[in-house]
């Protein structure tokens, strides 16, 4: 690669990964007030959400459509590849983040006025771990940190943990009063699309692990898939 395609090169990866960023705040955003929704039983602001989960994935795709592009006019070493097809794996993974905080907003609908089965404890705290394991895995993408990375990626237990107490308190409170089921599934779905946020962002992380390495090793593996 000449000194012109470099600097041509850095320029354009820079402004993907600008745009990267930005649909990784619009998702933290979706994320943040998907359980606001929930909490507050605000149907308006869950109508919302899923609108605006379109601006997510027009991002994507734009992302992706550069990322192509820039693959077919610069030529890219080994190294800059890595980092390229990395980032087009990623935004799949933020984009789906981002559709798991619709699945909980669609779920704040079907819910209605109904209250909701128990109160919210342990999903605000999964969501918290949720959002920052995204922004940390975004900056180590960002700066190439494997190791922070792996950090990262071994918080998706505290996850588990909480969604597996949100799980056997709802299965017992359900198994007492039959005719709580239906909320208490819908409850449980909210808390299934944030666990699964945990593990795309662990995807992330696994990325930035390669990208660093040039090593795809699967990060944090749950006793399921053993």
């Amino acid at each position: 690669m000449t000194g012109g395609m470099r600097l041509t090169f850095d320029r354009e990866l820079a402004e993907i990964q600008n745009e990267l960023l930005k649909m990784s705040g619009l998702v933290d955003t979706a994320i943040s007030l998907s359980l606001k929704s929930l909490a507050e039983g605000d149907i308006p602001l869950a109508r919302q959400i899923i609108e605006d989960d379109e601006k997510i994935n027009e991002l994507r795709f734009k992302i992706e459509e550069a990322a192509l592009a820039l693959i077919a006019t610069q030529q890219p070493t080994a190294t800059d590849l890595r980092d390229v097809i990395a980032i087009m794996n990623v935004v799949v993974d933020i984009e789906r983040m981002g559709d798991y905080a619709t699945g909980v907003a669609t779920t704040v609908i079907k819910i209605g006025d109904e209250p909701l089965l128990k109160p919210l404890i342990d999903l605000p705290k999964m969501v918290e771990i949720a959002r920052k394991m995204l922004e940390d895995s975004v900056e180590a993408l960002m700066d190439r940190d494997a190791e922070r990375a792996k950090e990262i990626a071994m918080r998706d237990n505290e996850i588990d943990v909480l969604y597996r107490a949100i799980l056997d308190e709802l299965v017992e409170i359900m198994a007492k009063r039959p005719d709580s089921v239906q909320r208490g599934n819908l409850l449980l779905w909210c808390a299934h699309n944030v666990e699964r946020i945990g593990d795309r962002a662990t995807n992330i992380a696994e990325r930035v692990v390669f990208v660093t390495t040039g090593v795809m090793e699967e990060l944090n593996i749950k006793e399921e898939e053993l």
